[in-house]
């Protein structure tokens, strides 16, 4: 004979169900919360560091062109059109292994990183403005059969150019307001 589900079955199963499923949701709760130290590194990785400077294209792009002439990179790309700066590959394992030192470790046999920056031109209350990302991708070798390894940006190359830039483009500021004044001054003294 065949079992019909009665009425007392089909509740028995509907609870066990709301329980197994009230357990999972309570675990996929706990564990997502832990997962959250997780996630914020890693967007921290691939959050860009960039700045908004209020200059005009033009003036942000010289000044880029000056702190890439100043730390003297070669690039590979420079395109003003789309406001690219790729440098080529630029070797740093001196670099690498002096900060590397501390750990216990053997250091890397090669390091190199590639900086990537991009100008975008905006405007802020009808004033231009421009803003500036830079990227660094960072290559490390431990030995010739490991190969190629990313490993994440400390960003202190990418700030420190950041600031750079900062100031440049304020120095270039305060001079073209001296010669305003100036300009100002010999006209009224022609006057």
């Amino acid at each position: 004979m065949k079992n019909i589900p009665t009425r007392h079955t089909i509740q028995d199963k509907i609870e066990v169900f709301l329980q197994k499923t009230f357990t999972v949701i309570i675990f996929i709760c706990l564990t997502g919360c832990t997962s959250y130290d997780h996630f914020k590194n890693v967007s921290r990785d691939y959050e860009l560091p960039s700045q908004v400077f209020r200059a005009n294209y033009e003036m942000t792009w010289s000044a880029i062109k000056n702190i890439i002439d100043t730390y003297n990179y070669s690039l590979e790309v420079s395109n003003r059109a789309s406001g690219l700066w790729k440098t080529r590959w630029i070797d740093n394992t001196l670099e690498m292994n002096f900060s590397n030192s501390l750990n216990r470790g053997s250091g890397y046999k090669t390091a190199k990183f590639k900086l990537i920056i991009n100008v975008v031109k905006g405007y802020r209350t009808e004033r231009e403005v421009t803003k500036v990302f830079i990227s660094k991708r960072q290559l490390v070798q431990k030995d010739l059969l490991q190969g190629w390894k990313v490993i994440p940006s400390d960003q202190i190359i990418e700030k420190t150019l950041l600031y750079r830039l900062k100031r440049i483009l304020l120095i270039e500021k305060k001079l073209e307001e001296l010669e305003k004044r100036k300009s100002k001054e010999v006209e009224e003294i022609a006057f």
